[in-house]
């Protein structure tokens, strides 16, 4: 993956789960909140934009002082439209089935509090001028769609960024990205695969856990 690529996930992964942080601009109105199970998935990817800009840009100053409160506003604004679960499913494949009750749960929260500490700070940066939502081109009744976006790069170019969503009891959920056609989910598949491998998955927890307490989370390795 070059470094752009890399770069760029940085700031779309920025939510806590690479996905939440950059969904698109909305134009119209969008139901209440109370509402949000019905929303289609455009509109929730739009409803979860303008929540999270507007608060971002509303107390930026307060976030880059106290980078802990990036935690608050992800949770709050992002999380409850976010597939934790399924998408570490999906990271572990074959290993979720052979995971006991407590090691995929353990592996949930370490996985997305990894990502969090990763990313979170590249919120603080992300600006609404740069990224356009695209005119939605699925079927609200399936099961599962995609909302298209593109991100503005400093040199005025555009990136096209895809959110993979799923219908759930609760309403619309996103659990992947693809920027440039690199999935988010198949990315970090590859990566752990290799190091549950060679290490074993509790051991792989373990390393997740330990660098979240100490705020040292890095990209895993199968050594």
């Amino acid at each position: 993956m070059n470094i752009f690529v890399k770069q760029t996930r940085r700031n779309i992964l920025s939510a806590g789960l690479a996905l939440a942080a950059t969904f698109g601009l909305f134009a119209g109105g969008v139901q209440a909140a109370d509402d949000v199970s019905k929303l289609g998935p455009q509109e929730l990817v739009s409803k979860v934009a303008n929540d999270t800009l507007k608060d971002l840009d509303a107390n930026r100053a307060e976030y880059a002082k106290n980078k802990g409160k990036v935690r608050e506003l992800v949770d709050k604004n992002m999380l409850p439209y976010f597939d934790t679960a399924y998408s570490a499913q999906l990271v572990l494949a074959k290993h979720w089935r052979t995971a006991t009750p407590e090691q995929r749960k353990r592996f949930v929260e370490a996985f997305y509090q990894s990502l969090l500490q990763n990313y979170g700070e590249a919120l603080l940066e992300f600006t609404p001028d740069r990224l356009r939502i695209l005119p939605f081109q699925g079927n609200p009744d399936d099961k599962v769609a995609t909302v298209r976006t593109e991100i503005r790069r400093d040199n005025g170019s555009r990136v096209p960024v895809n959110y993979s969503l799923r219908k759930t009891d609760t309403g619309w959920k996103a659990y992947d990205v693809q920027i440039e056609g690199v999935s988010y989910v198949k990315s970090f598949r590859t990566d752990f695969g290799a190091e549950i491998q060679q290490k074993g998955l509790e051991a792989v927890i373990e390393r997740l856990e330990s660098q979240v307490a100490s705020g040292t989370v890095k990209k895993p390795t199968a050594a």
